[in-house]
């Protein structure tokens, strides 16, 4: 299994940065015995300004071949930890890929974003790309908690 996080944007260093980070690394410890490996962030940038379109055909580009895509997006769904941690045990169980998918200010253009296996939404509010990075960083982690049965996750 490989996960990734495709993301518009390149996170520059500063809060944001240190707590992807400090997620991320956290994530890599406690997933490890539990078969989850080390998540790869791959950063894309529009350099031209040419908005969501260009943005997606840099996002298709980065996203690895027969992963399961997760969509970042304020219409998708909204699971819970317990059943967002559910989610990325059945795609281990799967030994499938995944690759989440955080698009730019723009959101993500609808051709790519129909192709999402899932959607899902940390609200119905909008939240900048480079917070939404660490949502799902500490979501991340706090999946990898819940199924090694931590109590980081106090349900």
């Amino acid at each position: 299994m490989r996960i990734d996080i495709a993301a518009v944007g390149r996170l520059r260093s500063g809060a944001e940065a240190d707590l992807v980070s400090d997620y991320l690394q956290r994530f890599a410890r406690t997933g490890r015995p539990l078969g989850l490996p080390a998540i790869n962030v791959i950063e894309v940038e529009d350099k031209r300004g040419g908005g969501p379109q260009a943005e997606a055909d840099l996002l298709d580009r980065a996203i690895p071949s027969g992963s399961a895509l997760v969509m970042l997006d304020e219409r998708g769904t909204q699971p819970t930890s317990p059943e967002f941690a559910e989610r990325i045990a059945g795609y281990r169980d799967q030994a499938r890929d995944l690759c989440f998918v955080i698009g730019g200010a723009d959101g993500i253009e609808p051709a790519l974003r129909q192709r999402a296996d899932w959607q899902i939404s940390f609200g119905r509010m909008v939240w900048p790309h480079m917070l939404v990075r660490v949502m799902l960083a500490e979501q991340l982690y706090r999946a990898a908690t819940i199924l090694a049965g931590s109590p980081y996750h106090r349900a």
